[in-house]
């Protein structure tokens, strides 16, 4: 007797998880968003940190036929997403919302101009949302052409200014949800941007996780990308 239960120890671990899950009320429910695209990384995909270049290189190797298909058939990230400048060290993103229900690069910029007095645009892309651009489109910062340093997340140090690349999706989110398209497009940038530079998804941040605001809103949720980013498979296998 002693000795068969010597030879059950190695699997012990296991057959306690297998009983937890199967108590009532244990299962620990991770809340995420009721609609998701396919995932943009396969199961078996590793990683790939692309060097600069002004082309649009093929990507199909990390993004899923589905999503890929529906976004660019030719299986191309646009070409003005690689910087024709050297990179310059990222280290996080962070996602912020314009607050307004209108908007676009070109009103943005103009705005950060004339009111906050900076030299340009803050963020370094902006994503549409039907009003003064399509829904979903991913406007290319001056900024980022330039590998230019942000002026959308002021922190002591200004570290996130300094590494971190700043998305503005456009919209009050403290009012509403930001549109599927937006979300989509936002997935599939951010993929993009964490594969080029290494950027783990605990590296991608709301602006209000990092300094007192209420951006990106009450219903952009960062905990939900960030579980998306991390988790795709399990959260596709229970998604639409």
């Amino acid at each position: 007797m002693f000795t068969q239960t010597r030879r059950l120890y190695p699997y012990l671990p296991f057959l306690a998880g297998v009983v937890f899950a199967l108590l009532p009320g244990c299962s620990h429910k991770v809340a995420v968003l009721p609609d998701l695209p396919k995932p943009v990384f396969g199961a078996s995909a590793t990683k790939q940190v692309a060097n600069s270049s002004v082309q649009a290189r093929k990507v199909s190797q990390w993004l899923s036929p589905a999503f890929n298909n529906r976004a660019w058939p030719d299986g191309a990230v646009p070409s003005n997403w690689y910087p024709p400048v050297p990179d310059r060290q990222w280290n996080a993103i962070v996602v912020h919302h314009s607050a307004s229900p209108t908007g676009g690069a070109a009103a943005f910029d103009k705005q950060h101009r004339q009111v906050n007095g900076w030299d340009e645009l803050g963020y370094h892309f902006v994503i549409g949302n039907g009003t003064d651009t399509p829904d979903g489109l991913v406007e290319v910062g001056s900024r980022w052409l330039k590998q230019k340093h942000g002026a959308h997340c002021k922190t002591p140090g200004n570290f996130y200014n300094e590494h971190g690349i700043g998305i503005c999706l456009v919209g009050d989110f403290e009012q509403q949800y930001p549109s599927a398209e937006q979300m989509e497009m936002l997935r599939k940038l951010i993929a993009f941007l964490m594969n080029r530079y290494n950027i783990p998804p605990e590296h991608v941040y709301g602006h209000g996780e990092l300094k007192s605001t209420q951006c990106p809103g009450r219903h952009m949720s960062t905990n939900n990308l960030r579980h998306w980013l991390q988790r795709q498979d399990q959260i596709y296998a229970s998604s639409r």
